[in-house]
């Protein structure tokens, strides 16, 4: 016991235990001083360091494109400038006027900064965007006259050039910034806010090979976020994006274009015995350069209000009546079904009644009597009539026009196809309520009525006539490469999309057919080149509104090659909505030479004698066609339906 200044003894054992509590206490504290200095001293400075940091994007240079010569790019990379502003770093009540001055100097509506920095982000440091591809000369003005733009800067980043696109437009594509709606389906896969997307063409098909990965650069800020410097970290460069090559030859795709010239249309190229394309040009078409620049909104609204529809790609997105063409298939159906012997004849007297209607051919006099191969070749529709409506039926044409691939997607690497139509009894019930009738055999028959085919499946058609049954999966990209070092790191093979159950024989006699549908028939005046034998179909096909009628040709050649290699499957189809010069025979014979001879457009316009077309395009006039040459096409035109 003890004693205390009162006098009061306290007991010796609360003395103790008051003293142990203090010494309990002031270890713990010790303790609790060297956890937070010793053992998470790094966590908490790790954290610090954290919070300290920012980083900075490095964007990965997008993958090259290439033709299938793997020489002078289609699509590329090109340095460019993109505009910044740092709020934080404008003097206070000055914002206005420094963002009219950067909307005037950039020359954009000033709106568009005002909506992207907003009056409560102006105390933070956080730079932002306000407008890309950026000219030099624009940069260089704003460097020189820094002092009028406090809080701007500007940063290098490669932007997209396509250095051929025009008629290739539509199967390479264009990229733009990434959209709410397309991020929340993409987030997970890597892709942010930030991100530049493929939206069309090869471009969107291949969006993942083609971007790359971005890289990282590090620096250090203040408590308010304003930089003071670089961390430690070594930045993480970017990784660069895969280059494809194409299977598109451009000689060929500029030979199509120039061609098909200024005319609604498309035309498709393809080698039947790998499903490789070597041309797919569309008219009209529009150049994706105009959605990198600063005018890119006004560009995209324009050419979508335009009722020429430039971004469809008619080669696969748009499916019409085949027309004549179509007979190629239902010669395939008579012959395979053994349906009328070859030696027979059908009388053709200009047009045949069937039931309470009659039906006309496009010779108004007739044909006369004519065995299946002469009416191939002549086109009579009164004997393609009789096949379909008394020989063969409804269900045995839809049958064959399905194993030719009518009415589905070729599965082309491009996004977009459309199916087209095969037209059934079942289908005409779902659609319109109604039942099938014998007109309606008859206008399939000949390619008219319902049925819709794209470019696309014409051509695989006539590559499944052209490979005794079989047709290979179209398709655009041929290698993948490293961009940097040029290594292949995936050649596409060629794959089987369809094998019909079709005799050799039958496809053998239809080979030669068409071989004399070129020779003695409805194209005979305007296929004159010697470069090549053509074998092919011409199609007339009615749009239900007066004057206006598609044309078609689709042709293979050489017809007697050995070698599958040497083959090429062309499909010319010029839409309704053009002055009509049944111009896809004419166009055939012009891109058939060019292929076979290396010559370019002009040189084969010469080499074929039609110097005089080329001399009415240079002076920017309609041509008139030489009376000779008219008088035979006159004899060669054909009106289904």
């Amino acid at each position: 016991m003890t004693e205390s200044p009162n006098n009061r003894r306290i007991p010796r054992e609360r003395i103790v235990v008051l003293g142990g509590v203090i010494a309990l206490l002031v270890v713990l504290y010790l303790g609790y001083l060297f956890s937070l200095q010793i053992i998470d001293g790094y966590i908490y400075a790790m954290r610090a360091e954290q919070v300290t940091r920012r980083s900075s994007l490095i964007p990965a240079p997008r993958g090259q494109i290439f033709d299938r010569n793997y020489d002078t790019p289609l699509v590329t990379n090109v340095d460019s400038f993109v505009v910044e502003i740092n709020p934080a770093n404008i003097p206070r009540g000055m914002h206005d006027e420094v963002f009219e001055r950067v909307a005037e100097a950039l020359e954009i509506p000033v709106s568009r900064i005002q909506q992207r920095i907003p009056p409560r982000r102006y105390g933070t440091y956080q730079v932002v965007e306000v407008d890309s591809a950026v000219p030099f000369e624009t940069v260089g003005y704003l460097a020189e006259n820094n002092e009028r733009y406090p809080g701007v800067s500007w940063r290098n980043t490669p932007v997209r050039q396509y250095t051929q696109a025009n008629s290739l437009a539509h199967t390479l594509g264009y990229v733009g910034q990434i959209t709410t709606e397309e991020l929340q389906v993409l987030y997970n896969r890597g892709y942010t806010a930030n991100s530049i997307l493929g939206k069309a063409g090869i471009e969107q098909q291949y969006d993942e090979m083609l971007r790359g990965e971005d890289g990282r650069r590090f620096l250090k800020v203040d408590a308010r976020g304003r930089e003071v410097g670089e961390t430690e970290l070594d930045p993480i460069e970017p990784e660069l994006g895969e280059s494809l090559v194409l299977t598109i030859d451009r000689d060929i795709q500029q030979l199509a274009e120039r061609t098909l010239g200024d005319r609604t249309g498309s035309v498709v190229a393809l080698r039947p015995h790998t499903g490789e394309i070597l041309a797919m040009a569309s008219y009209p078409y529009y150049d994706p350069n105009l959605f990198l620049d600063r005018g890119r909104t006004e560009s995209f609204r324009s050419l979508s209000a335009d009722a020429r529809a430039p971004f469809l790609n008619r080669a696969i997105q748009s499916a019409a009546v085949p027309a004549s063409t179509f007979k190629m298939i239902m010669t395939a159906a008579v012959l395979e079904e053994d349906a009328f012997p070859t030696d027979r004849t059908v009388t053709c007297r200009g047009s045949r009644r069937f039931g309470n209607r009659t039906f006309n051919c496009w010779q108004e006099y007739g044909h006369g009597a004519l065995t299946l191969p002469e009416a191939l070749a002549q086109s009579c529709n009164v004997f393609f009539y009789t096949m379909g409506h008394e020989y063969l039926g409804e269900e045995i044409i839809a049958d064959y026009a399905k194993q030719f691939g009518f009415g589905e997607r070729t599965g082309i690497d491009l996004p977009g196809e459309v199916p087209g139509l095969v037209p059934t009894p079942e289908w005409k019930h779902a659609r319109f309520g109604s039942r099938w009738v014998g007109g309606d055999t008859i206008n399939l028959s000949i390619g008219q009525g319902f049925i819709e085919v794209t470019p696309l499946q014409l051509a695989n058609a006539m590559a499944m006539v052209v490979n005794d049954g079989v047709i290979y999966r179209p398709h655009v990209l041929s290698q993948v490469r490293d961009q940097e070092t040029g290594q292949i790191i995936h050649d596409v093979q060629p794959e089987v999309l369809r094998t019909a159950d079709i005799s050799s024989d039958t496809f053998a006699t239809l080979r030669d057919a068409l071989r004399d549908t070129v020779v003695h028939g409805t194209p005979r005046p305007v296929i004159t080149t010697r470069a090549v034998d053509i074998a092919g179909k011409t199609g007339t096909g009615e749009t239900g509104r007066p004057d206006e009628l598609h044309s078609w040709f689709v042709a293979y050649g050489p017809h007697n090659a050995e070698n599958p290699e040497d083959k090429v499957v062309l499909v010319v189809m010029v839409d309704g909505a053009n002055e009509w010069e049944w111009w896809a025979p004419r166009a055939t014979n012009v891109i058939m030479h060019g292929i076979f001879t290396g010559e370019t457009y002009e040189e084969s316009l010469q080499s074929l004698g039609l110097s005089w077309w080329l001399r009415a395009e240079q002076q920017d006039d309609e041509p008139d066609v030489p009376e000779e040459e008219y008088q035979q096409q006159q004899e060669g035109f054909e009106i289904e339906g």
